[in-house]
């Protein structure tokens, strides 16, 4: 009978493509086994974008986890629909399994694998986690600890030709940009105290409009006003494409575009995914966790705080670490990589 193997990251969508390294070796050595994604209810997209895991078995939140509000009248129901699966194997890679591992432990599964934090009683097979290393090296250790061969640590983001087609469809809609060579601004995140300011998003976008590119303004629905405050900081036009694209379409208009500026955020992953160059501004995160490994046409600029990495949805001082990242230096970094893509393209 093939394995069942349970992977728990309830997590968004930057989170999880850091973890498709290891997801992906996990495939490459069972493609036999029936493979679960416990998480969030938008990763059905990712279940299906990437073939990586056969279902998705949607989590429903845990009080202290802030990725989603928990319905904790719904946990019994997911513990229960979770042991009826009869877990092979279950993989906690959900961070340092400080709240994550009594989940993980609760579902049935005949063998557990995944972090624990230091001195937590949890079985032996589960690794130290350490906050200092990538992000993706995390997971990549944890499959090797299994005795899994890793196939690279690089990124993959599959695109379908329908959502090209209605990335293009956007853009001709919008001429003159669409004949031009655009970068993709993404001044958005979830959390305000991830933000660079918009007016700088706004300064930077002008520079580079009169260097002769179209501007296009990218992010959620729910970032709308984020995009609407950078165009109307701005001199030059731009296109405001919030809310009006797909994710695929979204990544579609990354993939074509001569470069993206944006926050540490999954647009971050998502471009480095598909190797488009990208000036990425690092406010409160960690970034000796979160930067690329592969080292793909990105430059990482930030300030350093004593209150880094940081633990608030809203900044309480003055947001030092974006107010240290001036316009000017992300203007000079967006220049020499777009140098440096037309040299490579000549």
């Amino acid at each position: 009978m093939a394995p069942r193997i349970a992977v728990f990251r309830a997590l968004q969508i930057g989170d999880l493509l850091v973890a498709v390294p290891a997801l992906r070796a996990l495939r490459h050595a069972r493609p036999d086994a029936h493979i679960t994604l416990i998480g969030l209810p938008w990763a059905q997209d990712f279940v299906r974008r990437f073939g990586y895991c056969d279902e998705l078995l949607v989590f429903p939140g845990l009080p202290g986890l802030p990725e989603q509000r928990a319905n904790e009248d719904a946990l019994q129901a997911f513990y229960a629909e979770a042991r009826a699966r009869r877990f092979d194997l279950a993989l906690q890679m959900h961070g340092s399994g400080e709240l994550t591992n009594a989940v993980v432990l609760r579902l049935g599964a005949r063998e557990t694998a995944g972090f624990r934090p230091t001195a937590h009683d949890v079985p032996a097979h589960f690794l130290e986690w350490d906050a200092r290393e990538p992000e993706t090296d995390h997971y990549l250790r944890l499959v090797r600890a299994l005795g899994i061969e890793t196939c690279g640590a690089h990124l993959e983001f599959p695109i379908s030709v329908a959502e090209s087609r209605q990335a293009a469809a956007l853009l001709a809609r919008h001429l003159p940009f669409a004949q031009e060579p655009y970068v993709c601004i993404h001044p958005g995140a979830r959390l305000p105290s991830r933000r660079w300011p918009a007016e700088r998003f706004a300064a930077v976008a002008d520079a580079l409009a009169a260097l002769g590119y179209g501007i296009v303004l990218t992010g959620t629905q729910e970032e709308a006003e984020v995009t609407a405050a950078v165009r109307d900081a701005m001199r030059r036009p731009a296109i405001d494409l919030a809310g009006r694209t797909s994710l695929g379409a979204f990544a579609a208009l990354l993939r074509d575009a001569r470069l993206v500026v944006c926050n540490d955020t999954s647009t971050s992953h998502i471009a480095r995914a598909l190797r488009t160059p990208a000036v990425v501004i690092s406010c409160g995160a960690d970034v000796r966790r979160w930067q690329p490994l592969d080292h793909p046409p990105h430059r990482v600029l930030w300030q350093n705080t004593p209150c880094r990495p940081c633990m608030h949805a809203v900044c309480p001082t003055l947001h030092e670490c974006a107010q240290g990242v001036r316009a000017e230096a992300v203007l000079d970094t967006a220049r020499r990589l777009l140098d440096l893509r037309q040299r490579d393209a000549a």
